[in-house]
């Protein structure tokens, strides 16, 4: 990591962290000596996590869990309630990907991303929030995307799931602003990973998941509500956001090709 400098925390709670971005930020996290609680479905995937963290001043705490399940989630915080409390810094991060055209358009396909993307999110954080609000503290960072800025082709279910985190996210931030608690969301551009991997396009500005990881601590130190990447890209996207229909879906339609 280029920055050269301690992390304000000492523990964190990461979920989706078996592989991509969110793996790229449990091991970041351990370098610099935290304790990372890595949550994921796969407990083949944070054992191995856990191994190849071994020689890095903080630890991998493997907490296997299903986002869609609240009980597993309930036990988890219960289990945190008895021990050392909530970690200090909690980071949403799992999600799913599954583009489709309007001519494969289902409901089923759309309702598998909702549940982990969106209800998936809200089963986590409400148990947080609870908890932040109980103490007064605490800071949670939610993951969503630039797709979730304007509709993009192929992408009606994980753009929608990711607007409706980033409109959740705007509210709760304005309803927390008398507290102590940072909530934050997360708006990555194209990110290397598997889930990137079953876009068919050629995907601009995309980066590796170790330099989405720098930018996404750089921004959680930055108590910033918004933390998006690369900022060309996301400049970009944003004027996007401020044109007329007919303009925008002429300019997309012309530069996105799937």
């Amino acid at each position: 990591m280029s920055m050269n400098r301690n992390l304000p925390w000492r523990s964190v709670w990461i979920t989706g962290a078996g592989r991509g971005i969110g793996e790229a930020l449990a091991i970041l996290c351990v370098q610099h000596g935290l304790t990372v609680y890595a949550s994921s479905r796969t407990t083949s995937e944070l054992e191995r996590l856990k191994d190849s963290c071994q020689r890095y001043p903080g630890s991998i705490v493997p907490t296997p869990l299903d986002i869609t399940d609240p009980r597993q989630i309930e036990e988890v915080m219960q289990s945190w309630d008895k021990g050392a409390g909530l970690p200090e810094l909690v980071i949403l991060n799992a999600g799913t990907h599954d583009p489709f055209p309007a001519q494969a358009f289902s409901a089923q396909r759309c309702q598998r991303v909702f549940d982990i993307n969106l209800q998936g999110t809200i089963n986590c954080l409400d148990p947080v929030l609870k908890r932040m609000l109980k103490n007064d503290s605490g800071q949670v960072a939610v993951m969503a995307s630039v797709a979730g800025y304007r509709g993009l082709p192929t992408a009606a279910a994980y753009g929608a799931s990711k607007a409706a985190l980033i409109h959740l996210c705007e509210a709760l931030r304005l309803d927390l602003k008398d507290s102590n608690i940072t909530l934050q969301v997360i708006n990555p551009g194209f990110v290397r990973t598997p889930l990137t991997d079953k876009n068919d396009f050629k995907m601009p500005a995309l980066q590796e998941p170790e330099e989405a990881a720098e930018s996404i601590i750089k921004g959680l130190l930055s108590k910033r509500f918004e933390i998006a990447f690369p900022g060309r890209f996301v400049c970009f996207l944003k004027l996007l956001r401020i044109l007329p229909y007919s303009w925008y879906f002429k300019l997309i339609g012309k530069t996105v090709k799937t």
